[in-house]
């Protein structure tokens, strides 16, 4: 039976590719791998990806508790602030804490127990196609600048993060940003346990030299006799989802617009936010062109121009690729739109819906 429209579709076998890949370079670089939950928290799944990463990563302490309860292993808990009795309650959940800043690393220490601390710096050197995710752009808040402060602090530490990537496809400039770190902080890094290299490098991209970053991971990681931890999200699980939708209407204003179930704005924010188009699987040789648009009521609410074989009418299913990454957390309630539901296609082939929303899951949502 054919699931119903709009639904999110996470299929294990694809995810798996890029858990094996992950597997690869944790066995030849001696790297561990935690999962991002910032970008993928579909813990649906997390009995399959937790066969082959260390643990999850963190960004609130909500996060923390989803990572400890439904992954286990290691949990990570890094927040730009920490407020109130929030670094006591992590110790419920986690087993490393970093702080952002030198002022809050001072300010609660004193309530991180048994935890690990660590502390993120901002090397001032980084890899984004976009400013709004460069984490080294001017005027960062994100992670501590000031070199001799951090070497006064090393006996509150036991380790830190470097997340300097957004996307990077690139090997070489990753491994120049490697260099620079090496060479900037090596002082550092000579009298700590652990370094995390944070995410955004999109390994698992065809193509990508994994013998080279391997390879550069290990002599990192060897130099300075470090645990080192790699944070991927969008890797993980790149490719691996799929937002099925169907069209609902078709209009014209000078070009044919093809109207679907669902909105950028409430199930695939980053298309609006970065200005991307979706990834629909079309010849792009059809002579037949379409504006897809998403049903709420923001007129630039847009997932692309393509091109089909054939004419688009109501009822026709469409499938938009690579809809796992920063989707499902940050899907939202904009016009009141149905929300999709979640499914896994399993690795014998069948479909399992794990989550359906409802009105009351709107109302609820609201006060």
């Amino acid at each position: 039976m054919r699931l119903k429209t709009p639904y999110y579709l996470i299929h294990e076998r694809k995810l798996l590719k890029n858990l094996k890949t992950i597997q690869a370079l944790k066995k030849s670089s001696g790297a561990k791998f935690l999962l991002a939950l910032k970008c993928f928290s579909g813990w649906c799944v997390f009995n399959l990806i937790s066969k082959y990463m260390d643990g999850t990563t963190s960004s609130s302490l909500n996060e923390a508790r989803l990572g400890k309860e439904k992954f286990s292993k290691e949990t990570h808990l890094y927040c730009v602030a920490f407020s109130g009795n929030e670094v006591k309650q992590a110790r419920m959940y986690a087993d490393t804490i970093i702080f952002n800043s030198i002022s809050q690393l001072k300010k609660f220490h004193k309530d991180t127990g048994k935890l690990r601390v660590g502390l993120r710096i901002n090397p001032g050197v980084s890899f984004s196609n976009f400013s709004l995710a460069d984490p080294a752009r001017k005027y960062s808040r994100l992670g501590v600048i000031d070199k001799k402060e951090l070497l006064r602090i090393g006996n509150l530490i036991s380790g830190v993060l470097f997340h300097f990537n957004c996307e990077n496809n690139s090997f070489k400039d990753f491994s120049s940003n490697l260099d620079f770190i090496e060479n900037t902080y090596g002082n550092l890094l000579e009298r700590i346990n652990w370094v995390s290299l944070g995410g955004g490098i999109s390994f698992t991209q065809e193509g990508y030299p994994l013998p080279k970053l391997s390879e550069r991971l290990k002599r990192f990681r060897e130099k300075f006799n470090i645990q080192l931890y790699m944070e991927p999200g969008e890797a993980v699980i790149a490719n691996s989802a799929e937002l099925i939708t169907t069209v609902i209407d078709v209009v014209r204003n000078n070009i044919n617009i093809a109207i679907v179930e669902v909105s950028t704005e409430a199930h695939m924010l980053d298309l609006l936010v970065y200005g991307l188009p979706a990834k629909i699987k079309t010849t792009g040789k059809g002579k037949h062109k379409y504006i897809i648009a998403g049903r709420s009521c923001l007129a630039g609410d847009i997932f692309g121009i393509f091109r089909f074989k054939r004419p688009l009418r109501a009822g026709k299913i469409l499938r938009i690729s690579d809809a796992a990454g920063y989707t499902m957390v940050k899907k939202n309630w904009f016009n009141g739109l149905d929300m999709p539901s979640i499914a896994v296609k399993k690795m014998n082939g069948t479909i399992k819906t794990v989550r359906k929303f409802s009105y009351d899951d709107f109302l609820n949502s609201l006060s």
